[in-house]
């Protein structure tokens, strides 16, 4: 197939692609309430001609391009939920569902990925291989819809996989690639301090919560600072401490809770472990008593080496070798990393940060957007992968997941 054809079939879809995608963004849907987005995803796929399955998982949608030619089946996924924050843009599409919004660019890879199933069914006759069309539901939050719909059978017969990542923060139309661990581990905790409530002019009648817990704050920082080999990256955040609401009362508790981010599944342990240590011991110093609790989330994204080398070396020929840049690793979570431990792939990011400096927010902002043309740069990536794909050497199962 005539690569350069194919660009130019992406280029004058352009516009439908962000119809598509506006419209998803004026109708988001939270995780595991999605309803009307995967519809609107399978009878688009229907209508391409593709075999589709929905329901896979739980409310996931599969769509099946079986090529005319032998090859490999690639799979090529792209999550679809929204999140529980209010939009304050003023745009012509904006969120008419209040309190909802696609403030992580999932409308946008939904509508990247229905762009490169529309050309590459046009040509479907010359197609060396199958590839998997998969529209994720319930990225954002834990326990996320990718393992259920691997447990569905949606990577059956799949011999690698590609993901991609829109980023409203890096310059647009540039590609970040990543060789190994490139988006971390994302555990959660809640800790529960309990001691004895008082009058605040009495506190020697107190088990006063809020000192040990305040004592506490400090002890854990000292783990990461301390436990952690310091080439050995990792985070340990308190988002929330909540006791009395009385300025002379002391109260019975105080909860805290916050988020652990690693990319070492040894360091990950060890920060749990000596969590639970502190917590009590600190707990016990103070004559109080604690509850915690440690949530594991989504395990590390790690890349295999010869899908990201692969990744990296088509996206120089779309977009040239200067805009092309290895990427450090990022600590939000995702959970591509259940389909890169049972198939090799990699998980890229697109930079889609818009021209406006008034309109660039970070992911997850009640004014996020991000820049419309780089739907077609992560297209014309994937659609190149595929159509190349049978000219490289790239050999599917050849590296083992190690979360490092």
């Amino acid at each position: 197939m005539d690569i350069s054809r194919l660009y130019g079939e992406l280029e004058a879809i352009f516009n439908k692609m962000v119809e598509f995608r506006r419209d998803l963004h004026q109708y988001p849907e939270l995780s595991f309430k999605e309803k009307r987005t995967p519809m609107r995803i399978a009878d688009y796929l229907r209508d391409l001609g593709l075999e589709v399955r929905t329901g896979v998982g739980g409310r996931g949608v599969v769509g099946l391009l079986q090529g005319g030619k032998e090859g490999k089946t690639v799979g090529l996924r792209a999550d679809f939920d929204a999140l529980p924050i209010q939009d304050e843009k003023e745009i012509s599409y904006k969120s008419l569902v209040p309190g909802v919004m696609h403030a992580c660019g999932h409308d946008g890879h939904t509508a990247t990925l229905l762009g490169v199933a529309t050309v590459l069914a046009n040509h479907r006759e010359e197609l060396e291989g199958n590839v998997v069309f998969i529209h994720q539901f319930a990225e954002e939050i834990v326990p996320g819809g990718a393992k259920a719909m691997i447990e569905d059978g949606c990577l059956d017969g799949v011999d690698m996989i590609f993901g991609n990542h829109l980023q409203s923060m890096l310059p647009s139309g540039e590609v970040y690639y990543r060789e190994g661990p490139i988006q971390a581990a994302l555990d959660k905790f809640d800790i529960k301090v309990i001691g004895k409530g008082g009058h605040g002019g009495v506190p020697h009648e107190t088990i006063d919560p809020i000192v040990t817990a305040s004592q506490l704050v400090v002890n854990l920082q000292q783990i990461v600072s301390r436990r952690v080999n310091p080439v050995k990256a990792a985070v340990l955040s308190i988002g929330s401490f909540n006791s009395g609401d009385s300025f002379n009362i002391i109260p019975n508790t105080v909860e805290i809770s916050g988020t652990v981010r690693s990319f070492d599944l040894e360091v990950r342990s060890m920060i749990e472990e000596k969590m639970e240590q502190i917590a009590l011991a600190t707990c016990q110093a103070n004559d109080a008593t604690c509850e915690f609790n440690y949530e594991r989330g989504y395990d590390p994204v790690w890349n295999h080496p010869k899908e990201t080398q692969y990744i990296r070396k088509v996206a120089e020929e779309v977009v040239g070798e200067e805009r092309v840049k290895e990427t450090p690793p990022v600590m939000p979570g995702e959970d591509f990393a259940y389909y890169l431990q049972n198939v090799p792939g990699t998980f890229f990011h697109t930079g889609s940060m818009p021209s406006d400096s008034d309109r660039v927010y970070p992911h997850h902002h009640a004014r996020f957007d991000f820049d419309e043309k780089a739907m077609l740069v992560a297209a014309k990536v994937f659609v190149s992968a595929i159509v190349r794909l049978h000219k490289s050497n790239l050999v599917g199962n050849s590296h083992n997941y190690r979360g490092v």
